[in-house]
């Protein structure tokens, strides 16, 4: 594909059909003809999404790339806001920042919510087997249509981190990329996390609305919600460390309800076995009642607590904005990530440490030491073999999710590590002259704190 190419605008036409990419306000939307995947099959005339603030300098070299996580978009505001801004990390005055949602994402790009122009019906769980590398290759064709001649920095957490290091790998030694970020990541999927990943695709298959996929072509039009919202409960047992859990919620009681939709929706039991049903099941039937409190027998043990009040909340937050084929798609490309994997021939020793060492871009490792999805130890990993690498830990007692709440400390580390291995781009004398009425160029760029996608809130006691 040439790099003077234009692809075709079609963010209307994919809101009307995608009730998911309406979310993301300001991105644009784009039709990519071809592309052949890792896997062998070919994606036609299919959508990539992206957003993007500030603009390029002459030399369309200004440019963070910024790898969103597992369920997030290309609004980078949204879940990392207080990183973008004059002066801080992602400064739109200084660089180009851009955002690609990657395949299987709901949020836009090409995923099975999307039509396949072949049947005319969205793909569902006909949607081929998608790769990092594959998001790899299609953000190059993105960055390419707009004229981006190399890469500043790219940057990103968790799943993104996995792209980030993708990037590293993919143009190692060609001076296209000048440094990377890896934030609570790895070079390849642990079987921890292989191993997350299948619990939560099971509670997916296992709803019976799941109907192997195609629960869009139901005549009920119900949506495997309940299998769904059990993975992301599943899912932040990961994200956050036990004594997150412990001080935030310990055996505290729920506190009142919030709405007369979720009062009318609670079930007062009128016998004692309509009772013992209720508080054997409530976990299926989501009640949020404290039985305890309209029991007979006020001395019956609380079986409510804050914790699950948490989670219950948390998934039926997801299941609003996303779909269960999307989940299950990215969390195989997840399983799929091993940056050693096709580029060396098969040995009986393990091939990543020598593939780390290969790699001479500058990298910035951010761990967190209370991380139990991408442990600390995996982050030691990455310095140690890496030729050239900062290794900055976090502690913080909030697990994984540190990254997506300690904004100030994450900003910190990034921007002395960007000031330190790319200067060119800070001195302000030199090759970039700021754009300092950037806001102008933006839509949305206050979202008053309300994320949509972000994987984790500040105060996750406060809903």
């Amino acid at each position: 594909m040439s790099e003077n190419t234009i692809y075709k605008d079609i963010t209307e036409e994919v809101n009307k059909t995608n009730d998911y990419a309406r979310l993301v306000p300001g991105q644009t939307i784009v039709e990519v003809p071809s592309y052949e995947l890792e896997c062998g099959e070919t994606l036609n005339n299919f959508p990539v999404a992206y957003k993007y603030w500030g603009r390029l300098n002459k030399d369309k070299d200004n440019v963070l790339v910024i790898c969103h996580a597992l369920t997030g978009s290309s609004d980078v505001q949204d879940w990392w806001g207080p990183l973008l801004g004059t002066g801080k990390t992602f400064d739109p005055s200084r660089f180009f920042i851009i955002c690609v949602n990657f395949l299987g994402s709901p949020y836009g790009s090409c995923s099975p919510l999307s039509i396949d122009k072949s049947t005319g019906k969205p793909y569902g769980p006909s949607f081929p087997l998608v790769t990092v590398k594959d998001d790899i290759g299609i953000q190059k064709l993105i960055l390419d249509s707009l004229g981006v001649k190399g890469i500043a920095s790219v940057i990103g957490g968790s799943m993104g981190g996995m792209l980030a290091m993708e990037y590293s790998a993919t143009y190692n030694n060609t001076g296209y990329v000048k440094s990377i970020v890896a934030i609570a990541t790895a070079a390849r999927a642990s079987a921890w996390c292989i191993s997350w990943n299948e619990a939560q695709r099971q509670c997916i298959f296992s709803d019976p609305n799941y109907n192997d996929g195609y629960y869009f072509e139901s005549s009920t039009g119900e949506k495997p919600n309940s299998g769904l919202s059990a993975a992301r409960m599943s899912a932040l047992l990961t994200y956050r460390s036990r004594n997150s859990f412990e001080t935030r919620f310990g055996r505290k009681l729920p506190g009142t309800l919030k709405s007369e939709t979720q009062e009318a929706e609670k079930i007062y039991p009128t016998t004692k076995d309509e009772e013992n049903w209720l508080l054997h099941n409530e976990g299926a039937k989501n009640s949020s009642m404290s039985h305890a409190s309209h029991s007979s027998n006020s001395s019956k043990p609380q079986t409510y607590f804050t914790a699950q009040s948490y989670l219950r909340y948390q998934g039926n937050k997801f299941v609003k904005r996303f779909d269960a084929n999307c989940y299950i798609s990215i969390t195989r490309k997840l399983d799929t990530h091993d940056i050693a994997r096709g580029r060396i021939a098969e040995t009986s020793e393990d091939p990543l440490p020598g593939i780390l060492t290969s790699l001479k871009s500058p990298h910035l490792i951010i761990g967190i030491q209370s991380d139990g999805l991408f442990t600390f130890s995996e982050q030691q990993l990455l310095d140690k073999y890496l030729s050239e690498s900062d290794l900055k830990r976090l502690d913080s007692q909030e697990g994984h999710d540190a990254f997506l709440l300690d904004f100030e400390i994450v900003d910190n580390y990034c921007q002395e590590f960007l000031k330190s291995k790319i200067p060119e781009f800070f001195d302000d004398s030199g090759k970039i002259e700021l754009f300092d009425n950037w806001k102008d160029f933006v839509k949305d760029v206050d979202n008053g704190g309300n994320s949509v996608f972000g994987e984790a809130e500040k105060n996750i006691t406060n809903w």
